[in-house]
């Protein structure tokens, strides 16, 4: 069993340097034809310009903006199989968030957005289209509208109102001989957030007084969100060379599917205690 997982491995890579050698040797820059943006010189096959962008103690802002000064205000970068396309002057920048905003409107589908996101079905992070327009629609109109907010602004007095008078609690119990007491002002604030949006949604607390789950379950749920803050801002290998993400290098992906299966659960809790 041992040979033939060795031998496997082997012919794996032997496919994979075999394609890598022949991108290098047939691989030819565009030209750029008309009115098309610059590509920078000196892409390498198959990563692009990241070995560029990385090899270098430099600020990336100030790398590309060292770039911009030999092509110009506007040029495209290859990020792997991605062309990227770079703006340097607020002109440029207007002009796609004013004139062409539906082109700049979506987000590229990456291995985080698609795992952790349903496939691009949470509303920053759906493609621009008529699903994109009905979910703003609903959030404008139900949570982030003028009318909306001072309709819940209660909710906010009475939050902060009774976190205030549970960390008042805190004190009085365990106030030490100095009349002290260490908090976690970090903790706190996460607290406050939870139960703000919580009672925005579904009009329950997730932690004190009145919390709808134990604070263990409370404590799992904030700890899944946390995570996947933190997968959606990792930036896989798949996600620049998409042939290659079968070998899911650092073990990523894995991670953010576990994940993806702890929120489904914190989500399926949900339902359960709001009908208590």
């Amino acid at each position: 069993m041992d040979i033939l997982l060795d031998y496997l491995n082997a012919t794996t890579m032997g496919i994979l340097l075999s394609l890598i050698f022949l991108c290098v040797f047939l691989y030819r820059p565009k030209v750029v034809h008309g009115s098309e943006p610059p590509l920078v010189a000196g892409a390498w096959p198959i990563l692009g310009h990241l070995p560029l962008l990385s090899n270098s103690k430099v600020s990336l802002h100030r790398k590309l903006g060292a770039i911009a000064e030999n092509y110009g205000p506007i040029f495209t970068i290859k990020l792997g199989s991605k062309h990227v396309l770079v703006l340097s002057n607020w002109e440029m920048a207007k002009e796609c968030f004013t004139k062409n905003d539906k082109v700049v409107s979506s987000r590229p589908n990456s291995v985080a957005v698609e795992t952790l996101t349903y496939n691009q079905a949470i509303f920053i992070f759906a493609p621009y289209g008529s699903y994109w327009r009905e979910l703003r629609k609903i959030t404008t109109s139900e949570i982030l509208g003028n009318h909306r907010v001072m309709l819940l602004s209660h909710v906010f007095v009475s939050e902060i109102t009774t976190s205030i008078k549970e960390l008042f609690n805190v004190w009085s119990n365990k106030k030490n001989e100095s009349e002290y007491v260490l908090v976690d002002l970090k903790e706190w604030f996460i607290q406050i957030t939870f139960n703000t949006i919580l009672r925005v949604l579904v009009g329950k607390r997730y932690f004190g007084d009145g919390a709808m789950v134990e604070d263990k379950e409370a404590q799992r749920c904030v700890k899944a969100f946390t995570e996947f803050i933190r997968l959606m801002g990792v930036f896989t290998m798949a996600d620049i060379v998409p042939c290659l993400r079968w070998f899911d290098f650092g073990g990523y992906e894995k991670a953010m599917n576990e994940n993806a299966k702890e929120l489904d659960q914190n989500f399926k809790t949900l339902p359960n205690e709001l009908s208590r």
